[in-house]
This record gives C-alpha cells, structure tokens and sequence, in this order.
C-alpha cells in the first residue's frame, strides 16, 4: 500500500497512534521500534482495542488485512506527516531554542487560541517523532498549528522544517545545551539558525527578540517581526509582571528569564490580531506545570521554586540570577549535575559552583557524580540518597529554596523531605 493510500485511510478519521496503551477507536496504530521495544509484537493487540489498521514492517506479524506492511514505520509515518501538511492551508509557528521552547509554545498556545482553533506539541513531544505525529494531529478545523522542534545533533531542525514546512518561527535563545552533540555554543548557534535557514529560503517571517543580538544578526537580511516595543518588565520578585500596550499583567511565571518567552507570546498575540484583553487573561490564567518553575509550599514552611524539569549552564545561570533578586534573607539553592554537555561538563560544572559563591547564597547544596568532582566549599552530595539522608538532619523550616537539575536528576523527589 501506498502513501496516498494510507493517507486517505488516515483521513477517515484523523487519527494517529503509536502506543498500545492510549489507543483510540478507529485510529492507525504505527508499530514503531525503540532500543528496547519492538512496535510490530502489538499490532494485534491495537486493533483488538480499537485502531482500524495497524501500521508494520517486519513481514511475520502480517496476520490480516487490516495490518499493513511498509518498508519503514518511521519514515511511512513521516512522509504521512509530510502529505498532510501540504494539504493544510494554515498558518504554522515553528519554535525551537536552547531553553524555554516548551513554556514559550504552551503561553503562545494559551494566547491565540482565545480566537483561533489552534493545534500546538503536546508536552515536549518535539523530535522526528513528535512533530510527525503533531503535524498529524491537526484536522481540518485547526486554524493555527505550533509546532515545537528539539534538536541535539546538526541537522535535526533542517530535517524537521523540511517536514512541517513553518509559515513562520521564533527561536527562544542560544545556550550552552546539549554540547555533547553540538560540540561548542558556536555549533548550537549553527544547528539552531537551521530555523532561519529555511524561514529565509522560503521567504517566510520570523520573530526576533531585539535585546538578542545574535537573533538580530542572524536576522538582519530576513521578514522579521520584532517584539513589541510597548512591551516592559516591571517586577520578577519572584512572579514576572510586565506591561504592553497600557494593559498590566500578573503571571503565575517565576524568574526574570521568563519576561522573553512572555513577550513572545504577547507580540504573536498582537501580529494575529489578539484583542489585549485575551493576551492578558490568558497569560494570567497559565500556571506552569511538570517541574517548569513551579512554586510550592511544603508543611515546614519552606517555599520551593521548583525548576527540576531540566538544565544546562545557561539555564542554571538565569536561575540563579533570578533567584538572587528575591528579597529574602533565607534562602538555599539545591543543584543537580547537567548532563550531555560532553568535554565542557567539568569545566561548566565549577564555572556554576563558582557563580554560586559569588552570588552569596546562605546555603548551596551540589547533587551529582559531576558536581561532586568540582573544588568547592558548598556542601557535595554525590547522589540524591546523599542529599535526602543530609536533608532528614538538617531540619529545614522557613526557607525559601531553588530547585534545578538535569531531567535525569529527577530531582522533583526531594519536596516531599522539606
């Protein structure tokens, strides 16, 4: 079978599955393979809960009409995804960046669908698998897509646009992540410009934050729309406030690195013509989610800025920036070691130790095999039973307390012990 083939069974009802375990009715289940998985073992079981075809490649688990063999899952997926974008006639926002990409998507998301049907990534899901399966997820009544893209190799971003073909795009910043795959910052800066590579080929818009003055560069010859100028911080103490247009907002936000993912949602707001009014409420009805600068407060007193959801060096430096201007004389910071950032790791692992003594923070805790390997006076603990066993003694009551690591860290399990 073909694509077109499938692409009409797909259009049947719009569908799109991949694990057994959330299969909808009459949807396609795509049997696709991981290290420790093999998609084509379950295409039975998808269509005894509900999928109308399940989509295989290895020959042996053909076993009725309604399973389909394809050379590749993947790429019958992708081009799927492909073919389908060519038949949207809407407007799709690509976004990609070292950090905030996934806060920026979800405020930009909240903001224009107070006018728009709009289909934005779920979660983080933004790889050769993810924007597929989103790009998929868009039905002929989506009026806007936004299409989240990760990269931790060169060519990934260029692979991705070539896929979903963005009418516009915005990267958030170019930080020190994932360098073991990109090799240095200059590389990141080259991976992520893959994003300005195709917006300019195509002749396509794209957003720039001006204080950016790599985005300025990297710009200067494109259709760009820069963030609007109305737009002012007026506190991160620790929830960002800002104004635009003589409207106030107060967001559930922490931290003064988010003012730029703000003003990026707020400056899409007014370019597809989003009344004021609805920017401002909804960037005043979002509340962070899965460990993304969450604030919680704890039985002992304690309040917990929780960013555990992940980190590199520029991210841990905004953090920390951030979280030195909030007034109160209590505080401590918990860090967790950052990972893929190959032959820098030991060298940014102490530049960040260092930041913390210069920062003057009452109480720095260091987690991790990499921060433990640095010359420090804070307080090492080479693994989280470490930090839990320290914490069980150290009594800890009415302190305000940043929280930051690696996703690998995990390191949201420590609230229950303050």
């Amino acid at each position: 079978m073909n694509i077109k083939e499938i692409y009409k069974l797909y259009c049947q009802q719009y569908l799109v599955d991949t694990d057994t375990r959330k299969i909808r009715k009459n949807t396609l289940y795509f049997a696709l393979k991981g290290e420790n998985f093999n998609g084509n073992t379950f295409a039975e079981e998808a269509l005894k809960k509900g999928a109308s075809y399940s989509i295989v490649d290895e020959k042996e688990y053909v076993s009725s009409s309604k399973i389909i063999l394809v050379d590749n899952v993947l790429s019958t997926l992708q081009a799927l995804s492909s073919l389908h974008r060519s038949t949207l006639n809407i407007p799709i926002i690509a976004l990609t960046g070292s950090n905030g990409k996934t806060t920026t998507k979800e405020l930009i998301n909240m903001v224009l669908s107070t006018q728009y049907k709009t289909t934005a990534t779920l979660g983080n899901l933004n790889n050769h698998i993810g924007v597929p399966l989103t790009l998929l997820s868009m039905t002929p009544s989506t009026e806007i897509g936004i299409v989240e893209m990760g990269a931790n190799h060169h060519k990934e971003i260029e692979f991705l646009c070539a896929i979903a073909k963005p009418d516009f795009g915005y990267i958030t910043n170019f930080g020190k992540a994932h360098l073991e795959g990109f090799g240095s910052l200059e590389g990141v800066i080259e991976a992520k410009s893959e994003l300005y590579n195709y917006l300019k080929e195509n002749k396509k818009t794209v957003f720039v934050n001006p204080d950016d003055k790599i985005q300025v560069l990297k710009t200067a010859e494109m259709k760009t729309v820069l963030f609007n100028e109305t737009i002012k911080l007026l506190e991160a103490n620790p929830y960002v406030k800002v104004s635009f247009d003589q409207e106030f907002v107060s967001t559930n936000l922490i931290g003064g690195y988010n003012y730029s993912n703000i003003s990026a949602a707020i400056t899409l707001g007014l370019h597809f013509k989003i009344s004021n009014e609805n920017i401002k409420s909804s960037l005043e009805n979002y509340r962070p989610t899965n460990n993304r600068s969450q604030i919680l407060t704890t039985k002992n007193k304690n309040t917990l800025i929780l960013d555990a959801y992940n980190a590199n060096p520029t991210s841990m430096k905004a953090a920390l920036d951030s979280f030195s201007l909030i007034n109160s004389e209590n505080k401590m910071v918990i860090l967790g070691d950052m990972f893929e950032l190959g032959l820098e790791s030991k060298k940014e692992h102490q530049s960040i130790s260092e930041y913390c003594t210069a920062l003057k923070f009452k109480s720095v805790l260091l987690v991790g095999k990499l921060f433990n390997q640095t010359t420090s006076a804070h307080l090492k603990l080479a693994s989280f039973e470490d930090l839990i066993q320290h914490l069980s003694k150290a009594n800890i009551t009415d302190c305000q307390i940043l929280i930051k690591g690696s996703r690998g860290m995990a390191l949201e399990r420590v609230t229950e012990y303050l």
